[in-house]
């Protein structure tokens, strides 16, 4: 058993801060990644997929809004309590229009999380998700 590194944040090319938890590079983990999101109000990700690796996302606190898909036409709205799963290489985009932050876990089958991240800045244009 390895314990992941002392809470430290970082910033994702998805354009959100992380709690760093467990990766390869603070434990030995081969196949996944676990950490933290704290997405204050009036947050936005950039349109972005990992590629090979898919992503599960399990939501604490607050409410936010998802969309997902090769031109981001699918939409749910996320509150605490709620899973997502995103499979591999789908496209997506997080969004908290809400007053509160929103509190989530992710888990990746990516252990060095960053490397599969693919920005899809064509996407970010659509009118739906401005």
């Amino acid at each position: 058993m390895q314990r992941g590194a002392p809470r430290r944040d970082y910033a994702g090319r998805q354009g959100l801060e992380y709690g760093a938890g467990i990766s390869n590079e603070n434990t030995a983990a081969q196949a996944l990644c676990l950490h933290r999101l704290s997405m204050p109000a009036g947050a936005r990700a950039v349109a972005h997929l990992h590629q090979d690796h898919e992503s599960a996302i399990y939501v604490i606190s607050g409410r936010g809004e998802f969309w997902w898909g090769e031109r981001l036409e699918h939409h749910a709205v996320v509150e605490a309590g709620d899973f997502i799963h995103i499979p591999a290489g789908v496209p997506h985009l997080p969004m908290n229009r809400s007053d509160e932050t929103l509190e989530a876990v992710i888990a990746r089958t990516d252990p060095n999380e960053q490397e599969s991240v693919v920005t899809l800045p064509e996407l970010d244009e659509l009118p739906h998700v401005r």
